[in-house]
């Protein structure tokens, strides 16, 4: 058959490890042969962060900002030990961090729910909603080391001089560490509304959750904005539509988390959030099992896989060792761009496409063929058959070829 056209490119941001091995795959097996693919490609993997000083990451983020959709791949954020192995002039910033700084938005990750596979928390029946702040907090931190006794301090020093504000963080009588990080109102303000209207499109409640009782300041702003914003602009559009909105300190919410039957939205700070879509993602059944996307306020997309680069099945795969890793969150990554790159250029048939290579690979996981983290999980009538990355894509495949 002919191959469906774009009209408009994708950002496609390359990435590291495992997951960039079954990136190409992903797109020789089930892309290229049926779409006209057109991309505007970033290599974001670690040696070309390095090369370019980190400057490839900063113009991935202004082109997305250019062409409204992109996709990623999952990429490394080195530590200490990451310098060492690639020779690194610096330990850089996360990617995903510097690119929500740039697009400021709201990243909203639900997991991808397949009949056989049940939640470990027995009483979730619908998908939990993490709408996670994409900007500041730990991930554009200052922070030092402490060498020696003295006092470390907190200032502030308006533009015009006028405001001075001076604090003792604390009197080190030995070596320690100390961190300081920030955020912005117009930030908070982006990530309320489009948390309230991300609940008002779909129709679900939303929780908000910070620990205001401790950070008097820092989290006390985000639930202050939270509430003065829906006040003014979306209660009456909840109360119409029978949702509503609730706001609980963290640890309560983790209670009534574990307590609900899902079917919500639960937004949290960006450090929270990326720790609670991975709890969430992992109790419905696997890492590799979630959808996550950044939505902006001045309506940019980029799609990604919430998980990392895999690097155990990496060094296996470097060794020439099979691999059986799970690729559904990094394919849901191009199928969600995909799909918003249609709707937005008015192709019917690549959102379509999208659609259908979606069902193909659950219709696959159903049948019982999974890759081997889903193994285990696996409560099925169909007998579970363990199967390598590739086989797993050339299966989805022989499936989308029926729906096609």
């Amino acid at each position: 058959m002919a191959k469906i056209p774009m009209k408009t490119p994708l950002v496609e941001m390359d990435g590291d490890e495992m997951t960039r091995i079954l990136w190409q795959q992903i797109k020789d097996e089930l892309l290229l042969p049926y779409i006209d693919l057109k991309t505007e490609y970033y290599d974001l993997g670690l040696p070309m962060r390095e090369q370019t000083k980190d400057q490839i990451t900063i113009d991935a983020a202004n082109a997305t900002k250019q062409y409204g959709v992109a996709v990623k791949c999952a990429t490394i954020t080195p530590n200490a030990q990451r310098v060492e192995e690639y020779n690194l002039s610096q330990m850089w910033k996360s990617p995903n961090g510097t690119i929500r700084a740039i697009l400021d938005g709201t990243v909203f990750r639900a997991p991808i729910m397949v009949n056989g596979i049940n939640p470990v928390v027995k009483n979730w029946k619908q998908p939990i909603t993490i709408a996670r702040h994409a900007y500041g907090d730990v991930y554009r931190d200052t922070e030092f080391r402490i060498p020696c006794t003295g006092k470390a301090m907190l200032s502030f020093l308006s533009d015009d001089g006028a405001v001075q504000m001076n604090q003792t963080v604390y009197d080190f009588e030995c070596p320690g560490v100390v961190q300081a990080l920030y955020n912005k109102d117009d930030s908070i303000r982006s990530f309320a509304r489009s948390c309230f209207q991300y609940a008002i499109d779909t129709k679900q409640d939303l929780w908000f959750s910070t620990k205001d009782t401790i950070s008097k300041k820092y989290d006390h702003t985000f639930k202050d904005i939270f509430a003065e914003i829906y006040e003014a602009e979306y209660r009456a559009k909840f109360e119409a539509l029978g949702i509503t909105y609730f706001y609980t300190l963290i640890d309560d919410a983790v209670a009534r988390v574990i307590r609900s039957q899902g079917g919500f939205i639960w937004a949290c700070k960006n450090y929270d959030g990326d720790v609670m879509s991975d709890m969430v993602s992992t109790a419905f059944g696997s890492l590799a099992m979630m959808t996550s996307v950044l939505v902006s306020p001045d309506g940019n997309y980029e799609y990604e896989a919430a998980h990392g680069t895999v690097t155990r099945h990496y060094y296996k795969y470097l060794k020439g060792e099979e691999t059986s890793t799970n690729p559904v969150a990094t394919l849901f990554a191009w199928t969600g761009a995909l799909r918003k790159r249609g709707e937005l250029d008015g192709l019917a048939e690549l959102s379509a496409f999208a659609d259908k290579l979606e069902q193909a690979t659950i219709a696959t996981i159903e049948s019982g063929v999974m890759t081997g983290d889903l193994v285990g999980l696996w409560e099925g009538d169909a007998p579970a058959v363990k199967t390598n990355s590739v086989d797993f894509l050339k299966a989805i495949r022989a499936n989308l070829d029926k729906l096609l």
